[in-house]
C-alpha cells in the first residue's frame, strides 16, 4: 500500500473559475453540511480576495460571509483554508504592512486555519513577512510556488525559493499551477527534490485542469511524495476549474494510494444543491465557455481562476473592435477569433514583461497589456501606447523582482517617460495605514467589529467597504442581475414588451387606493425619486405616500415582503383610484 493523499474541495476556486459571482453566505451555510457529509475532504477552501470582493459587490458583510461558512468545517474537524497574495493580501494592488499584519488575525478569529500565501513574481520578500505574521496570529502559512512554464522557470529555479521559504518558517509548501501548463515530469521533479531536501514539509498540489495536463499531473506529484490534492466537484469540475474528486480517488485507489471513501449520496446532494445555485442567479454570470477545456491554454498560460473576467472583457471590448473594422471596411471578427488573437498577443508580451508568473495580479496586468495592444493595433496604432499605473509599478521593481529580463523597448520606453527602476524591498514604498482608516471609521460612526474585522474591511477594500456601508453596492448588483435576466430572455426571442408582462405576471400589483399624486420619499434630504428596480420591502415597510386633493399624505403599504420587478409611476404623477403604482414579487432570491 502507497503513502495517504488527502483532498481539499476548493468550492470557492471552482465558482472563480467558472464566473463572475459566487455563492451568498445563506447558499454557503446550507451546503456546507454535506460537503462535510461527503467525508471525503480534509480541508476546504473556503475564502480569499475575490470570495471577500464579491461579498462586498452584492452589498453584504464578508466577515459574516467567512465566520459562518468556516464553521460546520471548524466543527467537523476539516481544516479551512484562504488564498492570499502576499504583498497584495486580498487585493489587486499592494497593501501597508501594519493592514497585512492584522489580516491574519482577524482571518484566524473567524475560523480559518490556514493562508496559501503566493507572490505573483515567486518574490520572497513578498512572502516572508505573511509568514511571520501568520504565524504570530496562530495560523498555518502554506508558502507557494506560482508554476508556470518558460525558460527561466525550473526545477532548480522553484527549488531555490522553497528552499527560502522553508528557512522563513513555512511548514508546507502548495505547487499552485493556476493556468494548469506545469509539465507533469517537471512537477514531479520538483516535489522529489523538496521532499528528500525537506522530508517534513507538507506538500500540496493546485492544478487547473485547462489545458488538459492536470491528471497526469497530479499522478506525478503524488508518486514523488504529495500529500494533499486539490479537487472540484460537479457541476462545476473540468474545463477550466479542476479535476473532479471522483476521478481523482478512483485513479490514486487503483494505483494503492490510500485515499478515502467518497460518500455519493451527499456528493449527488451536494452537486444538485450547486446546480440549484446557478440556476437562481449565479448562472447567469457564468459564461459556457469557462466549461471547456483547451490546448490552446497551453500557448498563452493565462490561469483558469481569470477566464471568467477574461471573457467578460473580451464581449465587452468586442463590438467597439468591430465598428472600428467596418469603419474601414475590413471584415469583422467573431469572439473565437479574438480570443485566440488575445492569446496569441499574451503569448508575444508576457517574456517582454519578464515573464511573471501568470497569476493574481500580474495574470490581469499581462493580459490587460496584450487586450490594449490588440486595440491599438485594430486601430492602426502601435503596441504599448496603453499600460497602466499598476503594470509599470510591476515592470519599474516596485511589486519585486521580476523572474527575467525585461525587453529593451520595454525598458526604453520607461526611460522616455522618466520612470526610474528600483529593487528595495516592496514593502517599504507603503506605508502603514490604520490610523487613517480608525480616523474615517470614527468620523463614519461605524464600529469596528469584533477583533477588529470592520476595520479591516474598509482598510483592505476601503472602496468597495463605503459602497457597501452606503447601499451603492447592492443597488449595482441589482441591476447587473436584472439586467443579466432580461439579456438571457432577449437571447431567448422575448420582446421588451413580452419581458415586461412575464415579469408583472409574477409579480403582486401595488394599487392605489386613491386618486392623487405619488410620492415616493417624504421629508428626506435631497430629490426624491421612484426605487430601483431590486430595491426590496419590508411587510410592514411604507412603501409610497399619495397625496389626495384634500391635503393628506396617505401612506401605502405593501402588507408582504418582497423586491420591485417593475414602476410604473415616477415621482410626482399623479395616478387615480385603481391604478398600478408598482408591481412587487414576493419570491425573494436575495434573501
Amino acid at each position: 500500500m502507497k503513502k495517504e493523499i488527502k483532498f481539499s474541495l476548493v468550492y470557492r476556486d471552482m465558482w472563480q473559475s467558472s464566473g463572475k459571482y459566487q455563492p451568498r453566505v445563506d447558499q454557503l451555510v446550507r451546503i456546507a453540511p454535506l460537503i462535510v457529509e461527503m467525508g471525503c475532504f480534509a480541508r476546504v477552501e473556503t475564502n480569499g480576495g475575490a470570495f471577500e470582493q464579491v461579498n462586498l459587490l452584492y452589498g453584504e458583510n464578508p466577515n459574516k460571509a467567512v465566520r459562518a461558512f468556516t464553521a460546520p468545517f471548524r466543527e467537523a474537524g476539516i481544516q479551512t483554508h484562504m488564498l492570499d497574495r502576499g504583498l497584495n493580501a486580498l487585493r489587486m494592488y499592494p497593501v501597508p504592512a501594519d493592514v497585512r499584519r492584522l489580516m491574519y488575525k482577524v482571518k484566524h478569529a473567524q475560523g480559518v486555519d490556514i493562508t496559501r500565501i503566493f507572490c505573483g513574481l515567486n518574490e520572497t520578500r513578498n512572502i516572508i513577512p505573511s509568514i511571520k505574521y501568520a504565524l504570530e496570529a496562530g495560523m498555518i502559512p502554506q508558502a507557494t510556488l506560482c508554476i508556470t512554464y518558460s525558460p527561466v522557470h525550473t526545477v532548480e529555479y522553484y527549488v531555490g525559493i522553497a528552499d527560502r521559504l522553508i528557512e522563513a518558517g513555512a511548514p508546507e509548501i502548495c505547487l499552485k499551477d493556476m493556468a494548469g501548463i506545469g509539465r507533469p515530469g517537471m512537477l514531479g521533479q520538483l516535489v522529489r527534490t523538496i521532499k528528500e531536501k525537506h522530508p517534513d514539509v507538507l506538500i500540496q498540489y493546485h492544478g487547473h485542469s485547462g489545458p488538459g495536463l492536470s491528471m497526469a499531473s497530479i499522478l506525478e506529484v503524488c508518486e514523488n511524495g504529495a500529500d494533499i490534492i486539490d479537487v472540484a466537484m460537479e457541476p462545476m469540475s473540468w474545463g477550466k476549474v479542476h479535476p473532479d474528486i471522483i476521478s481523482v480517488q478512483a485513479m490514486l485507489k487503483d494505483l494503492g494510494f490510500q485515499v478515502p471513501d467518497i460518500n455519493m449520496k451527499a456528493y449527488m446532494k451536494a452537486r444538485a444543491m450547486t446546480q440549484e445555485f446557478i440556476d437562481d442567479f449565479l448562472g447567469y454570470f457564468m459564461d459556457p465557455t469557462n466549461k471547456h477545456m483547451s490546448s490552446l491554454l497551453l500557448k498563452c498560460g493565462l490561469p483558469g481562476g481569470m477566464m471568467g473576467s477574461m471573457m467578460a472583457d473580451l464581449k465587452g471590448v468586442h463590438s467597439g473592435i468591430n465598428m472600428i473594422l467596418r469603419g474601414k471596411n475590413e471584415p469583422e471578427l467573431s469572439l473565437d477569433d479574438l480570443l485566440v488573437m488575445l492569446f496569441d498577443e499574451v503569448e508575444y508580451v508576457w517574456p517582454k514583461l519578464g515573464y511573471p508568473p501568470l497569476v493574481t495580479p500580474f495574470s490581469q496586468y499581462v493580459k490587460n497589456v496584450a487586450l490594449m495592444n490588440l486595440m491599438q493595433q485594430v486601430k492602426g496604432e502601435e503596441r504599448w501606447t496603453m499600460i497602466d499605473n499598476h503594470t509599470w509599478d510591476m515592470i519599474l521593481g516596485k511589486s519585486g523582482r521580476l523572474p527575467g529580463t525585461l525587453a529593451p523597448e520595454i525598458v526604453e520606453l520607461a526611460k522616455s517617460k522618466g520612470f526610474e527602476f528600483v529593487d528595495t524591498d516592496p514593502q517599504l514604498n507603503y506605508p502603514d495605514a490604520l490610523d487613517a482608516y480608525r480616523k474615517e471609521m470614527d468620523e463614519s460612526g461605524w464600529e469596528y467589529g469584533d477583533d477588529d474585522e470592520e476595520l479591516f474591511e474598509l482598510a483592505m477594500h476601503d472602496r468597495q467597504y463605503r459602497d457597501y456601508k452606503s447601499g451603492v453596492a447592492k443597488k449595482r448588483f441589482e441591476d447587473d442581475l436584472q439586467r443579466a435576466k432580461d439579456a438571457a430572455m432577449v437571447k431567448s426571442g422575448y420582446s421588451e414588451e413580452e419581458i415586461k408582462k412575464l415579469k408583472r405576471a409574477k409579480a403582486d400589483p401595488i394599487i392605489a387606493p386613491s386618486k392623487g399624486q405619488v410620492l415616493w420619499e417624504v421629508s428626506v434630504e435631497g430629490p426624491s425619486s421612484a426605487p430601483f428596480i431590486g430595491r426590496k420591502y419590508q411587510h410592514d415597510e411604507v412603501f409610497c405616500y399619495i397625496s389626495t386633493p384634500w391635503g393628506e399624505y396617505e401612506k401605502i403599504w405593501t402588507g408582504f415582503t418582497g423586491r420591485v420587478v417593475d414602476v410604473c409611476a415616477k415621482q410626482g404623477d399623479v395616478v387615480n383610484k385603481g391604478d398600478v403604482i408598482a408591481y412587487i414579487q414576493r419570491s425573494d432570491i436575495f434573501a
